[in-house]
Order: structure tokens, then C-alpha cells, then sequence
């Protein structure tokens, strides 16, 4: 397929996971993220990002207890991005997951255990390795919460090229970070990830799928990090 077929077929499928969340969100709220997933810093945080997540849902939906609330934290897991704070500090990963959790919470209309599993499910995205679901929302709830993460994670399984791609992408975005700074901190949030034997991926079904190739160019990338880190 040519780009602009890729494109398209990505915007179709964003669009159809859309309309099968939107009445569960306040009107302006798809307006809202085109907003943010299109601001100019954003380099791999952008709608390409979400695009491929739901390409990951669409393909690993049966797996799924509830593809919609899935869908609705794919949505909004990104929706805030920067790199630093306005007195240009550098910005924790895990403000920037609350300040999308509150975006989602501004825009959605789903209460009680359905909002608190979306934010849950979002929140997870700040500690990927470790996170974990502390309460059932609804039964398979834990399920979907490690079939999100693996969703969130599966560009670590991309061919190297595109991988190798993303990694500067990211490094775009953390705009006024050394290079040095950058390199470490990279290396040790992928080192989190390839711990040991143990999977990178939760699901079987994904791991069976991704666990391989993720290993390999999390390896590869980890030992490139390290040595412009020095």
C-alpha cells in the first residue's frame, strides 16, 4: 500500500473505534485530541502512535472483555505530551499520564467503575513493568489492563528500522534534554522492560506474537543508548 492508502486506512479505523466511544464523551472531545496528538513538538506521541494501537486492539480484540473502555484509554493515554514544565524543569512521565487522565475526566461522560477503569487503565502507562490492576472494575478487568500494556508497548516489536526511528523521534520530543541525559535515562526505562527471561509482553497471545523481536531490539538499543551515554 502506498502512504496516503496507509493514511487513510488508519484514519478509518480511528474513526470507527471513535464512533463507538463517542456517546460516552462530552461534544468537542475528538476535536480536543486531534488537537493535541497534532501539536507541532510531537514526533512519535502523535495520532501515528494511537493509529498503531488500535491496530493492535483491532487485531487482538477477541482477547478483550471490554474493547471500548480499551479503546477510550488508547485514545487519551497521550493526550497531554511535554517534555518539560514551564519553569523548564524536566517533566516526570507520570505528570504527564495524570494531566491526560484529567483530560480524559474534562471530556467523558462515564462514571462511577467505567471511568475509574479508563483512568486506571491510563495510569498504567506511567510504570509499565509494574503496573497492575488493585481492583476488578468489572470481571476480566485485569486482563484488559495487561492487554493494554501490551497494546502500549507493541512499537517496541516493530522492525528495527522503524524502531531505531522511534527511538529519535522520542528524542525530539524531549526538547532541551542533553544528549548524555536523554541516553541514560532511555536505557534505564528500557532496561525495565527487558529485565531477565522475563516477558516483555503479559498477554500469551502478544507475547507469542511480539516477545522475540522486542528482545532483540530492545538489546540492540540498550547497548546504543549506553554507549553515547558515556
Amino acid at each position: 500500500m502506498t502512504g496516503a492508502t496507509v493514511e487513510n486506512a488508519d484514519e478509518a479505523r480511528r474513526l470507527r473505534y471513535w464512533r463507538r466511544i463517542a456517546e460516552a464523551h462530552e461534544p468537542g472531545a475528538y476535536q480536543a485530541l486531534d488537537d493535541a496528538y497534532r501539536q507541532p513538538h510531537r514526533a512519535y506521541h502523535s495520532w501515528a502512535h494511537i493509529d498503531e494501537l488500535l491496530t493492535g486492539l483491532e487485531r487482538f480484540d477477541s482477547l478483550a472483555t471490554r474493547p471500548d473502555l480499551i479503546a477510550a484509554a488508547i485514545f487519551w493515554h497521550d493526550a497531554v505530551h511535554l517534555a518539560r514544565d514551564p519553569d523548564g524543569k524536566t517533566r516526570l512521565d507520570r505528570q504527564n499520564v495524570r494531566d491526560s487522565v484529567a483530560a480524559f475526566r474534562r471530556h467523558t461522560i462515564l462514571a462511577g467503575s467505567e471511568a475509574q477503569a479508563v483512568e486506571d487503565l491510563v495510569m498504567a502507562t506511567s510504570d509499565h513493568a509494574g503496573a497492575r490492576a488493585t481492583t476488578e472494575h468489572y470481571t476480566g478487568f485485569s486482563g484488559d489492563l495487561d492487554l493494554f500494556v501490551d497494546l502500549d508497548l507493541s512499537p517496541l516489536a516493530a522492525p528495527w528500522e522503524i524502531f531505531a526511528a522511534n527511538t529519535q523521534k522520542i528524542r525530539s520530543e524531549s526538547i532541551g534534554v542533553e544528549e548524555a541525559e536523554f541516553a541514560a535515562n532511555q536505557a534505564k526505562m528500557l532496561e525495565g522492560l527487558a529485565q531477565g527471561d522475563r516477558p516483555v509482553f503479559r498477554r500469551a497471545e502478544t507475547r507469542a506474537a511480539w516477545d522475540a523481536i522486542a528482545r532483540v531490539n530492545l538489546a540492540r538499543c540498550i547497548a546504543g543508548l549506553r554507549a553515547a551515554g558515556r
